[in-house]
C-alpha cells in the first residue's frame, strides 16, 4: 500500500510494512479512559481502535521523502528475520516491504538518507538485512541519521537505566537484540551519522532533537514554499494524544517530557498549518491539526489512501 502527496518541491510517499491490532488501547495510552474512546468512537473506529475488543490498531510505515534530488526514508519499521523474544508480533517477520518500496520507485541503492526518528525495534528494522549469517546495511549508499543520545542510550555496553513499562514488563525487553542486529552493523560499516541537537539535510528538511519518548527522539521538519509538515515518529501513537497532549504512552521513557514535546510540536503545527505525520497512524496516516482551547483537534486528514 502506498500513496503520495506533494508539499512545495518535496514529495512524500507512504509505504506500509505491517498493520494490525497491538494491545488494549487503555494499556497503550494508560492515562486515557473508556469514556474518551467511546466519545470519539465515530472517527476512532475502525481505523485506530476496535470498540468490540478494545484493541489499539497501528500501522508500521515508512515515509519516502524526495527532496532536492535525494531519496530519504523516515523510519524503517520492524524488518524481516529479526529475533524479538519479548515482542513476538514483530519477531521473525517475512514481509514484502522491499517489493513495496520498489513499487514506490525506490531500490535499496537509490536511498541517500535513512532517518531513524528514534532507536526502537519497530523503527530501525530495515536498516539491515541478513546476508548469510551477517547483518548488513540494506541501503548500501545511504547515510543513516541516528541521534547520538539515542545511539548511546540503547547501546547495551553502556548499561543505561531504562524506565518505560509496557504491559507489566520493562518496555526495553521488546528491543532485545535490536541494537546488535539493526544499529551496530550500519555504524560498523561507516554509514551511521551520529548527530546531536539538529541536522540540516537540505534547504527543505531539518532534523531536531525532541526528547521524551526516548532521550534522542527527533522530528523531521519540512518547509518548502508555503507548505509545512512535521514527521513526528512516536511522539504520538494514537490521535487521542492530539485531543489531549498530556496523554502519554506506556513506551515513553520520560512521560512528562514527552507530553511537553508533544504540546510544543502540535502548537507549531497548528500555527503553521503543517501536516503531522506519525509513524503508526492507520487510516490516512496523517493530519492537519488546530487548537481547541488547551487541547487540539483534527482539522483535516491527509489525502493518503487507506
Amino acid at each position: 500500500m502506498q500513496s503520495s502527496v506533494t508539499l512545495g518541491d518535496v514529495s512524500v510517499t507512504r509505504v506500509v510494512e505491517w498493520e494490525g491490532d497491538i494491545a488494549p488501547a487503555l494499556d497503550i495510552v494508560p492515562g486515557s479512559t473508556p469514556q474518551l474512546w467511546e466519545e470519539n468512537r465515530s472517527w476512532l473506529a475502525p481505523d485506530f481502535w476496535d470498540p468490540e475488543s478494545g484493541l489499539y490498531r497501528a500501522h508500521m510505515q515508512t515515509w519516502v521523502v524526495r527532496s532536492g534530488g535525494r531519496t530519504i526514508l523516515v523510519d524503517t519499521g520492524a524488518g524481516n528475520d529479526k529475533e524479538r523474544p519479548y515482542l513476538p508480533v514483530f519477531s521473525r517477520l517475512s514481509t514484502g516491504f522491499l517489493d513495496d518500496l520498489a513499487r514506490a520507485g525506490v531500490r535499496p541503492e537509490d536511498v541517500d538518507y535513512v532517518i531513524n526518528t528514534h532507536v526502537h525495534a519497530d523503527h530501525v528494522g530495515w536498516n539491515t538485512v541478513l546476508a548469510g549469517r551477517e547483518w548488513v546495511p540494506t541501503f548500501p549508499n545511504a547515510k543513516y541519521l541516528i541521534n547520538k543520545t539515542d545511539f548511546e542510550f540503547w547501546n547495551p555496553v553502556n548499561g543505561t537505566d531504562r524506565k518505560a513499562v509496557a504491559f507489566g514488563l520493562p518496555a526495553h525487553l521488546g528491543n532485545q537484540n535490536m541494537f546488535e542486529d539493526s544499529v551496530a552493523p550500519v555504524h560498523q560499516a561507516g554509514q551511521a551519522v551520529l548527530w546531536e541537537d539538529s541536522y540540516v539535510i537540505d534547504e527543505n528538511l531539518r532534523l531536531d532533537l525532541q526528547a521524551g519518548h526516548t532521550p534522542g527522539s527527533a522530528v523531521l521538519t519540512l518547509e518548502s514554499g508555503t507548505d509545512r509538515a512535521v514527521f513526528v515518529g512516536d511522539m504520538m501513537h494514537s490521535p487521542v494524544q492530539i485531543l489531549d497532549p498530556d496523554l502519554h504512552t506506556c513506551f515513553d521513557e520520560d512521560p512528562g517530557q514527552a507530553s511537553a514535546t508533544r504540546r510544543r510540536v502540535l502548537e507549531w503545527a497548528a500555527d503553521n498549518n503543517a501536516l503531522v505525520l506519525p509513524a503508526h497512524f492507520p487510516g490516512t496516516g496523517a493530519a492537519e491539526v488546530e487548537r481547541n482551547g488547551s487541547h487540539f483537534s483534527i482539522k483535516e486528514w491527509a489525502p493518503f489512501g487507506r
